[in-house]
């Protein structure tokens, strides 16, 4: 049995505004499900609604084999952790993670017990008489998040808890979140716009599109195989690139805007025109390539160096190669590995890849 499952919800604020759309998913226990999309998708919306904090205009919430949909959020058995830690500032640390267990009326020996157990797991043993406001970010969040383990929910909800710290401590947050993640067997459903921290975190992912759901699927796959133009562009950093070509059958080759051409394969030939997809690290400059670019700068990471070329039409490509290269000189790429997308709907043609 699903530890969640979502039913054909949607939502919509106002006549024109359809945030979600017939919204269908499951988590199984002990899952790690990511919810990833750009501000104002209706991810948030979307968790709030499972949490019973916002009401949806139809669809069920299904937790632990119960419809929970009319049920107060009190009432559901979930555990929210939010953005801005919501943590109660005139309370230590220790307070703070009773709190839950208070209102629940546990005796105060139990109490003790499940909190001094929590903080060390998420080593803050140190901090119990500390406030919120002699802490540190990473310290909060963890205080945010063992707030929500003390009560051993049946599922946890996570709403982007890790945007309001720096770069090199959400890294570590993630390694933390994700180990504490899996000796819990807890199952999570996380909302983030990061597609770094979908892609670290998830075993799945749902990425939700103009109130439309992609997958639930492997982040892996969906890197690899994107079923649309959108997904294509949006998990990948820099994103996919993508020329429109037109399609010769007789020569069995996509022509492109400067004359340039590439083999035209079998599930394309009944196609007039497509767009050819290739990620950064598919493709690499040699001396004469199938397309001749001008160079216009480059990024180094220090690891590699990132490479901003465009063709006659201004087109911006990425390519990320081991050198330094020259500005504003040409140069050649090849591709070595290609995607195919209908311009029409978007959808991939074919088998992705």
């Amino acid at each position: 049995m699903s530890q969640l499952e979502i039913a054909g919800i949607s939502k919509s604020f106002g006549k024109d505004r359809k945030v979600l759309q017939d919204i269908e998913f499951t988590v199984e226990r002990g899952e790690f499900l990511v919810i990833l999309g750009p501000s104002g998708c209706g991810k948030t919306t979307l968790l709030r609604i499972i949490a019973g904090l916002e009401k949806a205009d139809k669809g069920r919430v299904i937790i632990g084999g119960k419809d929970v949909s009319s049920l107060e959020p009190r009432f559901r058995d979930v555990a929210m952790v939010f953005q801005s830690y919501a943590l109660y500032p005139h309370m230590t640390v220790f307070e703070n993670l009773a709190f839950a267990l208070k209102i629940r009326k546990l005796d105060r020996a139990r109490i003790k017990e499940k909190v001094i157990a929590t903080a060390q797991l998420l080593g803050l043993e140190r901090y119990l008489d500390a406030k919120p406001a002699q802490l540190s970010g990473g310290q909060r969040q963890r205080v945010a998040l063992g707030r929500a383990m003390v009560r051993n929910p049946t599922l946890f909800l996570f709403d982007e808890p890790l945007s309001n710290l720096d770069a090199e401590l959400r890294a570590r947050m993630r390694l933390e979140l994700l180990a504490i993640h899996r000796q819990l067997t807890a199952t999570s459903l996380y909302v983030t716009h990061d597609q770094v921290e979908a892609m670290t975190l998830a075993d799945r992912i749902i990425i939700l599109h103009d109130g439309k759901q992609i997958g639930p699927e492997t982040p892996r796959r969906l890197y690899d195989n994107p079923p649309d133009i959108f997904t294509a562009r949006f998990l990948g950093n820099p994103p996919m690139n993508i020329l429109p070509g037109n399609v010769d059958r007789e020569r069995r080759k996509i022509v492109f805007a400067d004359g340039a051409e590439v083999d035209c394969p079998e599930k394309v030939m009944n196609y007039e025109n497509v767009l050819y997809g290739f990620r950064p690290e598919h493709c690499r400059i040699v001396d004469n390539g199938t397309f001749i670019l001008k160079i216009h700068g480059y990024e180094d990471t220090g690891r590699e160096y990132t490479v901003e070329l465009a063709d006659q039409r201004g087109t911006r490509i990425f390519c990320f190669t081991g050198y330094r290269p020259v500005n504003e000189q040409l140069c050649g790429l090849i591709v070595e590995k290609a995607a195919y997308f209908d311009p029409q709907s978007g959808q991939a043609i074919g088998d992705p890849l």
